[in-house]
């Protein structure tokens, strides 16, 4: 598999938690860095934190609606960040399947489970990692 450039590190931030990512160099990603810092207030799906962004995009060539825990996503028809971390409501086992297909962004350095906290209506802020 080929390493992907990166595009940098966002913070993801909620109460006191807090969570790294590196975005990967794509379109979609580079929109997103260039929309940040923003805040945002959460939704959760299963095992899934999304929020809304000023950002909009059309799927990209390597879309997909199964992704890896910890997986930065772009949900196109909503307009958010997903941010999986286990199982959905529509998941086949212990897969982390969004509602349709996403954009890729990048990866969630450290526990993605730490996004068990976040719950409907929690306020999240995200913006460059210094």
């Amino acid at each position: 598999m080929t390493k992907l450039a990166s595009a940098g590190r966002i913070s993801i931030a909620w109460g006191s938690s807090l969570l790294e990512a590196e975005l990967h160099d794509t379109p979609t990603a580079r929109a997103v860095l260039a929309a940040l810092p923003l805040e945002a207030l959460a939704s959760t799906w299963g095992d899934e934190v999304y929020f809304e962004v000023p950002v909009s995009a059309r799927l990209e060539a390597d879309a997909r609606q199964v992704v890896d825990p910890g997986t930065v996503c772009f949900w196109v028809e909503g307009n958010s960040l997903a941010l999986p971390f286990g199982p959905t409501p529509i998941s086949e086992g212990k897969e982390c399947r969004l509602v349709t297909e996403v954009n890729v962004l990048g990866k969630i350095l450290g526990d993605p489970q730490l996004l068990k906290s976040v719950k409907d209506g929690t306020r999240v802020r995200v913006a460059r990692a210094e």
